[in-house]
């Protein structure tokens, strides 16, 4: 996405008048019915950031760009943007009058001295969504609508003393479904695990052999390698295997370390270095944290 032009809208108002939409009715919070603007090919190749919360569902014949996914919005497909991250825009086809769907924006300073600020970090889906958008079935998408439509009849009512704590209450019941919608997801891609796992365990066992590659292999660097973000591929390896994408990696790390201290002359320090150690001190800690042995004890029980 660097090739594109980067627009940052710093506010709710900013982006009503961005897409041609009458002011909000409250500044921090305003949900709107997708059909009600025009969608423009202008807007192809360009990329998104806003400085507030950005939760939709979309149908219209486009391409998006959203992490290092790309996704069409033909069906009940949900993205959660949180602030200052990027949301390009691929490719719009024609301006269409059959688009569909929500658009709800919550500006940080709404959720200000209420438990949702605090607690909205919890929600992972903020973090892993720029890769995985979340899929609908038609019944989990009318629980949903019916809870915008909810906060969409507030935010025209006006403002009163319970104004915000309604608001706060609803956008907590949306999140905490779309957790649990996300977990349903979650559990049925586990049904393609085993081809994950291998893929992981490749992705690391090449980056071991591979001579010109500095450093320890990171968790950044095998999700990327996966297209997944990091959250989302140690989440999935613990509900495979019980262990994270870390420990996939000193379990690799091990066992090279150990064929390595039996099979070889090398000395402690020149086998850290090979596995990608800076300090031969950090290999000898971790090697003894994971086999309760020191590299020299472990070389020195095979005689």
């Amino acid at each position: 996405m660097g090739q594109h032009q980067l627009h940052r809208v710093k506010s709710i108002a900013g982006f009503h008048k961005l897409k041609g939409l009458p002011p909000p009715a409250h500044p921090l919070i305003s949900v709107f019915d997708f059909e009600t603007f025009v969608c423009s090919r202008e807007i192809n190749n360009k990329n998104f950031v806003f400085d507030f919360y950005h939760i939709s569902i979309k149908r219209i014949d486009a391409a998006f760009k959203y992490g290092q996914g790309h996704y069409g919005f033909h069906d009940g497909v949900m993205f959660f943007i949180a602030p200052n991250q990027v949301f390009g825009i691929e490719k719009i086809q024609e301006i269409a009058s059959t688009h569909s769907g929500w658009v709800l924006m919550v500006h940080p300073d709404f959720l200000y001295s209420t438990t949702l600020a605090k607690n909205i970090s919890r929600y992972e889906f903020f973090d892993y969504a720029v890769n995985e958008a979340l899929f609908l079935s038609d019944k989990e998408e009318e629980t949903l609508n019916a809870i915008v439509k909810n906060i969409k009849q507030e935010c025209k009512a006006g403002v009163d003393s319970f104004s915000q704590g309604i608001m706060i209450s609803q956008l907590e019941t949306l999140l905490g479904y779309c957790a649990r919608f996300y977990q349903r997801q979650f559990f049925a891609r586990r049904a393609g695990g085993d081809q994950l796992l291998d893929k992981v365990r490749k992705t690391i066992e090449d980056y071991f052999n591979d001579q010109n590659t500095p450093g320890l292999p990171t968790v950044q660097f095998v999700a990327r390698s996966l297209n997944i973000s990091p959250m989302y591929l140690s989440r999935l390896l613990k509900s495979l295997t019980g262990m994270t994408t870390q420990e996939h990696i000193h379990g690799k790390l091990i066992e090279k370390a150990k064929e390595k201290l039996s099979t070889t002359e090398l000395r402690v320090s020149e086998i850290a270095f090979e596995l990608g150690f800076e300090h031969s001190q950090s290999f000898s800690k971790l090697f003894k944290n994971k086999t309760s042995m020191s590299p020299l004890a472990f070389r020195s029980s095979f005689g």
